[in-house]
């Protein structure tokens, strides 16, 4: 939906809160973007009630917007995501002295179900990287940046975002830990293994010299064409090598980060630290891996125990 579908005091409204976001608030591109695309429904909803300027926006209007969104079946998730953007979205006016009181003070959100992410087990871990060392050994230079990209991203458990703007100099070899600059901006180190380590250094030595290009700069993996890999290339990559498992519902990078998490907990490691590791701003956040710990737990009581 474009501006020019809403009155032009909210429409501007919606850019300035935009640029808030961006210069203020340090939130990336894609981040800026989900949280317009959600106001600019807000206002597009409340325009239809014949809303014209954010002094207009009421408690109700709110209420409704998100209930025609429950209608229309988008899910609780979304919808949780989509009243926290009107409550910032409205913070900010009050800030601005655009409104006088905040409307969405009293906006509840629907309870998010608690969904246990898709993890691989070990011995298919096992199965994915040595698919990977398999291709690599073949020789060229994209399966050994596959390869390392894949011990990585288990290795550290780091979103796909992260990896693909990683410089050859985030990585501190003597130390085997990797700097990484998460969301909203926020730097973490992050300890990575012998494998990954390993990988990283083949593709650094015999890989990436042959992709290297004068567009390359100081990104840590590259595309065909030496450019810095972008998210859709690295989502590729894991999806393909995880289709050829055949036997996982997995399929993309975050199930690596997914699954980093819940063998970490598995072995024992402190939530804390788990939290620290993924770059989580919330331990809410880091213990849904514990529900998944617990879940696999049973399973493995229930196949077991001569009495389960």
């Amino acid at each position: 939906m474009s501006t020019q579908q809403i009155p032009a005091a909210l429409a501007a409204a919606a850019l300035s809160f935009g640029r808030y976001l961006e210069a203020e608030r340090g939130r990336s591109v894609h981040t800026v973007r989900a949280y317009l695309s959600d106001v600019r429904s807000l206002l597009e909803h409340a325009a239809s009630e014949g809303v014209e300027d954010l002094a207009g926006l009421e408690l109700g209007t709110l209420r409704r917007w998100l209930g025609s969104q429950s209608e229309a079946g988008i899910s609780r998730a979304t919808l949780a995501r989509r009243s926290a953007t009107a409550r910032a979205f409205t913070a900010w006016a009050v800030r601005e002295e655009l409104i006088e009181g905040n409307p969405a003070l009293r906006l509840k959100a629907p309870k998010r179900e608690k969904s246990l992410p898709g993890v691989l087990h070990q011995q298919q871990v096992l199965r994915l990287v040595e698919g990977a060392e398999s291709a690599a050994a073949e020789g060229g230079a994209m399966p050994l940046r596959n390869r390392a990209m894949v011990e990585l991203l288990y290795a550290t458990g780091i979103r796909v975002g992260e990896l693909s703007g990683l410089d050859v100099d985030d990585l501190d070899p003597d130390r085997r830990t990797l700097r990484v600059l998460g969301k909203g901006n926020k730097e973490r180190t992050v300890p990575y293994g012998l494998p990954a380590a390993l990988a990283v250094d083949d593709w650094l030595r015999r890989g990436r010299p042959a992709l290297a290009a004068a567009a390359s700069g100081p990104a840590l993996f590259l595309g065909a064409r030496g450019k810095r890999i972008d998210q859709r290339q690295v989502r590729t990559v894991v999806h393909d090598l995880l289709e050829a498992l055949g036997d996982t519902s997995a399929t993309g990078p975050h199930a690596l980060r997914h699954t980093a998490a819940t063998h970490l907990l598995d072995g024992g490691a402190d939530l804390r630290a788990v939290q620290e590791i993924l770059g989580h701003s919330s331990l809410a956040t880091t213990q849904i891996y514990t529900h998944v710990s617990v879940e696999r737990l049973r399973q493995s009581y229930q196949q077991a125990h001569p009495r389960a």
